[in-house]
């Protein structure tokens, strides 16, 4: 039983491996450099606009939250686990030329935010209770008609499975026992990650089972704070190891173009992992920031957009920097097995001796929770679009159990599954942008023209 599991978990891996190859990585980077092109810039053009829209509301528009409510949980989700433990997976599999790629990634991935965001406004729809809805199943079937609900299907099945918390349960639970019961004596077991996995399970719980409302407004006071507060503690890093700095920027810059081993012989381990990496971090055209923001109160398309496209600044561009500088000042990322979040531990240590595990530790916790809240939404409304309104809160109940489940089982399976998820969820995510790419340039003229 043992080896059939260990045949499953292997075919898992190979399967996102393969999955995730030239053509993903080409239509993800390629789509968002194609976005960033045809809307003449606008990440660099509307950034500042972008942060003004935060202070606009509306109050009788449909939707459920205010947009600065949306883009806060949409960066409660991709703020998370990712920013440290999935920088030291790009690190450890990739290089640190990995690091490069994942600002490409956040440049192109504003671009593609921008058009998730306007589009999942332009094309909501109403689910079986007559509730106004957005995502991409609902920007499939308002903007193609019924003949493409069965691509809207396709990407809420996958819909369900990427947005399970697994990879933040596992590298949650690492952190746990390399910092508290492992140093305690307590035997890393079965069991023990079995127990975290239920108390993390049963707190997440809190907030979870209170709907939208209460996952925004826990994230819009959550997030501020700890973007701020990382960014301190990195800076101290930074700022005591200085001499360190022009040599880490170095090895990103001189690793970024490194062709060996690369996807088809056509790009590098560097590049693809650092796109993979970054997809999972941000989520830009996977299709999940944009069921966040079609529950926003917003009249203006272009508006949403504008701040949809402020997430990938933050996460994949701020904080996976912050991690990469502390641990290529550091850390000994270059290891044989798929560590994550023990490998971002040990960096941190070594640049703050008795302490930096354990301050890491209390942002890892928060960084875990944060993202847990905003991505039971995600499957929420994924079993509201496949099942119906009154099917919906079931989810949050597997949700909660599949918790436990990425406690117990190992991280290169996790990876694998939630990167298989994302690369199929983003697949239909991304041609439906790419086709109605034309419908957001018309409503951009209306706009700015304003």
């Amino acid at each position: 039983m043992i080896k059939f599991w260990e045949a499953i978990g292997s075919s898992i891996v190979a399967f996102s491996n393969w999955i995730w190859g030239m053509p993903l990585f080409l239509l993800l980077i390629g789509g968002g450099l194609y976005f960033l092109i045809y809307s003449e810039f606008v990440p660099f053009r509307y950034y500042i606009r972008a942060l003004k829209s935060l202070k606009t509301k509306e109050k009788d528009v449909p939707g459920q939250i205010s947009s600065f409510e949306a883009l806060t949980s949409a960066i409660a989700a991709t703020v998370g686990m990712g920013n440290i433990s999935g920088v030291a997976v790009a690190l450890t599999m990739g290089g640190p030329g990995a690091i490069f790629w994942m600002w490409v990634s956040a440049i192109v991935g504003m671009a593609t935010k921008f058009f998730e965001g306007t589009l999942t406004i332009m094309y909501k729809g109403k689910d079986s209770a007559g509730e106004i809805q957005g995502g991409p199943m609902y920007m499939i079937t308002q903007a193609f008609g019924p003949k493409w609900k069965p691509v809207a299907i396709f990407f809420s099945v996958f819909g369900l499975i990427g947005t399970l918390c697994l990879m933040q349960a596992n590298q949650l639970t690492e952190a746990i026992t390399t910092v508290v019961t492992t140093p305690a004596g307590i035997e890393n077991t079965f069991l023990l990650r079995f127990i975290i996995g239920v108390v993390i399970c049963l707190l997440v719980s809190i907030v979870v089972l209170g709907g939208i409302k209460r996952i925004s407004k826990v994230s819009a006071r959550v997030v501020p704070a700890m973007v701020a507060l990382y960014f301190i503690l990195v800076a101290y890093i930074v700022l005591t190891n200085l001499p360190e700095v022009p040599g880490v920027f170095a090895s990103i810059f001189g690793n970024a173009f490194d062709l060996e081993a690369g996807a088809g012989g056509l790009a590098g381990t560097a590049i693809v992992i650092g796109a993979r990496r970054a997809a999972f971090v941000n989520e830009a055209g996977v299709g999940t920031a944009s069921m966040m923001h079609g529950a926003s109160r917003n009249s203006e398309p272009v508006r949403e957009g504008l701040v949809a496209m402020i997430g990938p600044s933050i996460d994949s561009g701020l904080i996976c920097t912050l991690t990469a500088l502390a641990i290529l000042i550091n850390g000994n990322y270059e290891v044989t097995q798929i560590r994550g979040i023990e490998i971002a531990l040990n960096s941190f240590e070594a640049s703050i001796p008795g302490l930096g595990h354990i301050l890491l530790m209390g942002m890892v916790v928060i960084f875990a929770f944060s993202t847990m809240f905003s991505y039971s939404y995600y499957g929420v409304k994924c079993t509201n679009f496949l099942f119906g309104a009154k099917y919906a809160h079931y989810y949050n109940y597997f949700f909660l159990l599949m918790l436990i489940t990425g406690a117990v089982i190992s991280l290169d399976v996790v990876v694998g599954v939630i990167d298989s998820a994302y690369a199929l969820m983003a697949i239909p995510t991304m041609i439906t942008l790419l086709i109605l790419s034309p419908k957001v340039k018309r409503e951009m003229k209306k706009y700015f023209a304003k």
